[in-house]
């Protein structure tokens, strides 16, 4: 089972109202993963340009392997919470390939928990970040625990995110160019789970034609990948789905 908390959500929430740096986010951050019982707690920001930032109470050596891999291009909790809008459990994405396996294997090697829950948060301008809780326990446990403790952690992430936005003012990425009607087009049936097959035949024209529409796209919302820019146009209102 799942340790009882230390502190209630009121309390924790309190707590980070008076953060005043970084120092003191990862120190609430620590109090947080205590005060739910849980291995690890973490708030992940990454930009549009695909920087990372964040704290958290995984292993150094773990964050260190983590950015000397890449795996920001594999992580099925980083890809898998760009395509959503609420909490996730990490059982209900995708696992299956070869990378993703490796990935796994890996991290739960460094002590990174065999379960997750993540909350993607994203701001007016774009922004988007992820607070995650981390544990090992069985599935029925964990169950239990993100029933009990949806709501809090949802509050929690959004209250680390708007903190976490005071102290880095200047992540908030630039306004960007509008995106044409056939821009919006394909990511909108994209956004919606059509193939790009399926959205070249939607919109007659051919698949070449549909990959320039989707680049320029992603040039415009300043995306990483056509995931991202859908994930940009979604939280920007630009497409409705």
């Amino acid at each position: 089972m799942i340790a009882a908390k230390q502190l209630s959500p009121d309390a924790l929430l309190e707590r980070l109202e008076t953060a005043t740096d970084i120092a003191a986010l990862q120190r609430a951050i620590e109090v947080c993963r205590d005060s739910f019982g849980v291995d690890h707690m973490g708030y992940h920001w990454i930009s549009a340009a695909s920087d990372n930032y964040g704290v958290g109470t995984y292993a150094a050596a773990w964050i260190k392997h983590y950015i000397a891999q890449d795996y920001l291009r594999v992580d099925p909790v980083i890809q898998g919470c760009y395509q959503r809008f609420h909490p996730v459990d990490w059982k209900q994405l995708d696992w299956s390939g070869k990378a993703a396996r490796q990935f796994l294997r890996e991290a739960i090697e460094f002590g990174v928990g065999s379960q997750g829950y993540s909350v993607p948060i994203r701001g007016p301008n774009g922004q988007f970040a992820l607070f995650s809780a981390n544990h090992s326990c069985t599935d029925a446990d964990w169950a239990t625990f993100t029933k009990a403790n949806r709501r809090p952690l949802i509050l929690i992430a959004h209250a680390f995110h708007q903190k976490a936005l005071e102290f880095e003012p200047q992540r908030s990425p630039p306004q960007t160019q509008a995106l044409s009607p056939r821009e919006v087009d394909a990511l909108t049936l994209l956004a919606v789970g059509h193939s790009r097959a399926q959205v070249a035949q939607t919109l007659n024209i051919s698949e070449h034609t549909l990959r320039a529409y989707i680049e320029s796209a992603r040039f415009k919302l300043g995306a990483s990948n056509t995931i991202h820019a859908v994930a940009c146009a979604m939280s920007r209102g630009v497409i409705v789905i």
